[in-house]
């Protein structure tokens, strides 16, 4: 029974029906009922296990094939009429070519399967910052975490309507999880996801960044808005005034530590508090007064469960106390529970690992040695987290103070400095890197650009999209925009030690950060942009660790260093010719006439 009269979303539901031909067809209607009778036959067949109740209570685990356990983006393609369209850092095919070879691959695969529909919001139901998407999936494990990370049901139709074609299609088709034929395309120009064989969050939970990236981002650059990779905070100070800040990382840099973070005891006898609104995504729009507001368009927290404890995360890991679904982390057999990495120091011995297998807590036999799969994810529902912000669902976002950009740079870039004005942050957020960490793979060390933290998720050309952020700044009142920062929690001395103690310390940053917004606090101009002066930054509490003078020294600008990173940044630049704005290009040279 269709849950909507929108003939829109029902000739294109009917169109995919006669292509992968279920064998049934089930609406989600967002209801309690419907999705525990879907837990229910998930766990009769396997496809989910139930976790202890009075431990975990709702929470079930669930593992991937061992050949489909993260994002491929190699495989991730960009579907636009014209190849320049999607630019040098998208993988691409040509629309009518990609069609056709999803199509091929799906057709009749829902066969002996049932068809879901899920009608989803992104973004609070009504907001007029929401979206809408439709995505048809044959895997009870993508409905029940699509029922977390966003709104779902009849709610989202009836508030949708029935006249409007403004919403976003996605077929997502398990077919036999073949990696050879394993696909997940955008064509933006069309709204339109699809994602063949494969049965892993990252590419088939399609409200995630294939909608509220890659697709977003190119709405946004049509409708005068933003999407983007960025958590939002909110800093209440001993007053009750809350100022909300967007900052965007590539991974392995403490983002989801940073959006939860817990503010040290100086600052909390204080009456400090820090509200976490999102972790992971950020709309961004003009607001009637001119500010920028940013909603976070999810409902669930979709995080690395590796790493994550009571010292780095204490409110991440309080998220997954109920409600959650764990997928690829090791299951403790005695009591039911699950385990990962650095979750405490006492793995269990009587346990599943990852795959499957049985081990003794002695001999594990998965590739690394790891009992969980060193990208294994829980999918949490937002409103578990202990700081979550009471802004969290209103649909007029919160107003943004600053955007805040970081890396790992060892050497480099001093623990905080602000852009000379928005263009110049531009140019900060577009040459942002990260050195890679034992991590990932290949050689450590190397200088890898993540502009803005969106390589792997821009859903068009780069330099269009810099450009897009130019054109925002140019419809802003200056005393309005935000202010554009850039941190390094990073920093090592020459022995390799970590210089700045990071985690909750990170907040002493982010006071100088909103001063600098509030006028409060003066800043030295230096080659690079406005670093503080050391006094400025609150060390009480820190004394042990952290001097003046050895501040001094992760505030220290190496003009050397930074000369070879003027170079750097030429070089990335030369790969989208003469499409970088001349904006950014004036930038540059300011850098390096700054350094002579």
């Amino acid at each position: 029974m269709a849950l909507t009269n929108n003939k829109s979303i029902l000739d294109w539901i009917d169109e995919k029906v006669e292509l992968v031909k279920p064998d049934e067809i089930v609406w989600i209607d967002g209801s309690e009922e419907q999705l525990e009778a879907l837990r229910k036959e998930a766990c009769e067949t396997g496809e989910i296990i139930k976790l202890n109740e009075e431990l975990l209570p709702g929470c079930y685990y669930h593992r991937t094939k061992p050949n489909d356990v993260a994002r491929v983006e190699d495989r991730t393609l960009i579907c636009s009429k014209k190849e320049e369209d999607a630019g040098p850092t998208n993988h691409w095919m040509a629309p009518d070519k990609a069609y056709k070879m999803l199509y091929d691959i799906a057709k009749d695969s829902y066969k002996g399967r049932t068809m879901y529909v899920i009608p989803y919001s992104m973004g609070p139901v009504g907001s007029p910052f929401s979206k809408v998407g439709i995505e048809l999936t044959d895997s009870i494990y993508v409905v029940l975490n699509m029922a977390i990370m966003t709104r779902v049901g009849k709610k989202v139709l009836d508030a949708f309507g029935d006249k409007s074609n403004d919403w976003v299609r996605g077929l997502h088709c398990k077919c036999d999880v073949d990696p050879e034929n394993r696909w997940i395309c955008q064509f933006p120009e069309d709204n339109t996801i699809i994602s063949v064989n494969s049965a892993y969050g990252g590419n088939v939970l399609l409200g995630k960044k294939c909608f509220a990236l890659r697709i977003a981002s190119y709405q946004g650059k049509n409708e005068g808005w933003q999407a983007e990779h960025m958590l939002i905070l909110g800093i209440e100070n001993p007053q009750g005034e809350v100022k909300y800040i967007c900052a965007a990382f590539p991974s392995a840099c403490g983002k989801t530590n940073l959006a939860m973070l817990i503010p040290p005891e100086g600052y909390r006898n204080k009456g400090y508090k820090v509200w976490c609104v999102g972790d992971d995504i950020s709309w961004i729009r003009k607001g009637p007064d001119g500010r920028l507001y940013a909603i976070n368009p999810e409902n669930g927290f979709f995080g690395v469960a590796p790493g994550t404890n009571d010292k780095s995360n204490p409110n991440a890991l309080a998220a997954t106390k109920k409600g959650t679904i764990f997928t690829n982390v090791a299951r403790n057999l005695d009591n039911n529970t699950v385990w990962w990495e650095s979750l405490d120091k006492n793995p269990p011995v009587n346990a599943e690992e990852w795959t499957g297998i049985k081990t003794n807590g002695v001999e594990w036999k998965a590739e690394g040695k790891n009992l969980a799969h060193p990208n294994s994810r829980f999918t949490a529902p937002t409103e578990n987290c202990p700081c979550l912000s009471s802004e969290f669902e209103n649909p007029q976002g919160v107003p943004i103070s600053a955007f805040v950009f970081g890396g790992r740079r060892a050497k480099l870039a001093p623990l905080v400095y602000q852009s000379r004005d928005w263009n110049h942050g531009v140019f900060v957020g577009a040459t942002m890197a990260s050195e890679t960490t034992a991590a990932a793979a290949g050689a450590v060390g190397v200088v890898r650009r993540d502009p803005m933290a969106m390589l792997p998720f821009c859903g068009y050309h780069m330099a269009d999209y810099w450009q897009h952020w130019i054109d925002i700044g140019k419809t802003l009142d200056p005393d309005k925009a935000p202010k554009i920062f850039n941190v390094n929690w990073f920093r090592k001395d020459d022995e390799g030690n970590f210089l700045w103690p990071g985690f909750g310390d990170n907040l002493r940053v982010l006071e100088w950060i909103i001063k600098r917004c509030d006028g409060e606090v003066d800043a030295q101009e230096t080659a690079i942009g406005y670093l503080p002066y050391a006094k400025d930054i609150n060390l009480e509490g820190l004394e042990d660790e952290v001097t003046e003078e050895s501040l001094e020294k992760i505030l220290d600008v190496d003009k050397d260093l930074w000369t070879e990173e003027a170079k750097g940044i030429e070089e990335f630049f030369a790969k989208f010719g003469d499409k970088v704005p001349v904006e950014l290009e004036e930038s540059l040279a300011t850098l390096k006439a700054n350094l002579q």
